[in-house]
């Protein structure tokens, strides 16, 4: 069961959502790339873990030719087109 703790953070524009259970883990999401959720024992950890999850993710959708918006606010350019 969760505790009702909710902050969050941002990774450019894709915001973190953080909660905590009961256990004393931390959980962090961001609910803007489906399934991306990492636990740490803190919330730091968690942090972390999101974003290299989030990272991959965004490298995963761009190697098979799908651009996620921010990635070019990610890296202050925008992405080139043939």
């Amino acid at each position: 069961m969760k505790k009702s703790i909710k902050q969050s953070t941002r990774l450019s524009s894709l915001a973190v959502e953080f909660d905590r259970e009961k256990d004393g883990r931390w959980i962090a999401e961001i609910p803007k790339l489906p399934g991306v959720m990492a636990y740490g024992a803190t919330k730091r950890e968690a942090q972390q873990r999101v974003y290299a999850i989030a990272l991959r993710t965004i490298a995963d959708s761009v190697e098979q030719g799908s651009f996620f918006t921010p990635v070019s606010r990610m890296f202050g350019y925008g992405v080139a087109r043939s």
